[in-house]
């Protein structure tokens, strides 16, 4: 999926971070008998990886879409059929399209004679993502699939329907004219099956709320940078996994998602909000990415996570995300992994 702030490339760089840390306080455990949480997990990659690693993960995201894909990518470990899902996956992506939500909201031949001719993909692509939307929904509710399968075959649409957008990046905005990549049909792919620890858990809740249910060994935070709303960027995928119809708005045809802002992108709320979670975390050691753009100034996280133990730092400069290049000279930025080692 093309996500804002994804840390696929820079796996190999936390890794090292925490294996660092760790090894400077002589941690004892081995990562199958530790706890991993990844709070803000995105499209899961992060907790992926480390579930790979051997950790036990604890993965949540407020994003439904991403609630989905990470159920799968998180909790399925080697309980799939895969001969069956791959038979699923044929059966859907040869379905006959319908004018569905999508269609008639978000394509230009289903809002035709609206208020706002929307161009979000083509006309076809639309109506295969609505067939596929409503066959998944369907098997579900006739006991055909379990719960395990069907994050996984709607984990797969989502991840597969972004590829064909026609949008430069998020979904802020449609382009007005098809891309090459919008106009190819869409091809239903299944998403990767990530095998590891057993025991991993995947949430859909604030994370500021989630903190005080649960606890760990390693706490990892890759909250927003900047004041942009995922829950608005990214609204099309929410639509498309929650499969609400929800009443939408304006020219993007945004659905409503007050209750899915995080105080991480507000420059008034995002210390206090950061500091709660510091504060009430029950692991004994915290990472946090954050680049050297976002809202929070590096001194002020430092000053904040210096108040509960002992703080380190890893750095690393890498190419920025390619949706914030047109207005910037600078092609790369600087990652930070701001480490603590809480105290008891």
């Amino acid at each position: 999926m093309n996500y804002i702030g994804s840390k696929h490339s820079l796996l190999g760089f936390i890794e090292r971070g925490i294996n660092e840390t760790l090894l400077n306080n002589k941690e004892q455990k081995k990562p199958v008998e530790m706890a991993f949480a990844d709070l803000f997990a995105g499209t899961g990659c992060v907790g992926g990886h480390f579930k790979t690693l051997g950790y036990s993960i604890i993965a949540n995201d407020i994003q439904y879409y991403s609630y989905v894909v990470t159920k799968h990518m998180i909790e399925n470990n080697g309980n799939l059929n895969k001969e069956k899902m791959a038979a699923l996956i044929n059966r859907l992506d040869n379905l006959q399209g319908i004018e569905g939500f999508i269609y008639e909201n978000y394509s230009f031949g289903g809002t035709e004679g609206q208020e706002f001719r929307r161009m979000y993909f083509s006309d076809e692509n639309a109506k295969k993502c609505d067939s596929i939307r409503a066959q998944i929904e369907t098997w579900l509710k006739d006991n055909f699939i379990n719960k395990n399968e069907y994050y996984f075959l709607l984990g797969s649409l989502i991840n597969s329907i972004d590829k064909y957008a026609n949008t430069a990046s998020v979904y802020g905005a449609y382009l007005k004219k098809l891309k090459a990549s919008a106009v190819k049909p869409m091809v239903l792919s299944p998403l990767p099956y990530t095998t590891g620890h057993v025991n991993c858990r995947v949430y859909n809740e604030d994370a500021n709320s989630l903190i005080e249910k649960i606890e760990g060994d390693i706490l990892y935070l890759d909250p927003p940078y900047n004041e942009r709303q995922y829950c608005a960027n990214y609204h099309l995928l929410e639509t498309i996994a929650k499969n609400d119809n929800p009443i939408i708005t304006g020219k993007t045809g945004l659905r409503e998602y007050k209750s899915q802002k995080s105080d991480f992108c507000v420059k008034s709320k995002v210390y206090s909000a950061f500091e709660n979670l510091i504060k009430n975390a029950n692991f004994k050691y915290i990472f946090l990415s954050y680049n050297n753009e976002g809202i929070m100034n590096f001194n002020d996280i430092k000053s904040i996570m210096s108040k509960y133990g002992n703080y380190s730092l890893f750095s690393q400069e890498y190419r920025r995300f390619k949706a914030n290049n047109k207005n910037n000279k600078n092609k790369t930025t600087i990652e930070y992994l701001h480490c603590l080692v809480k105290n008891k």
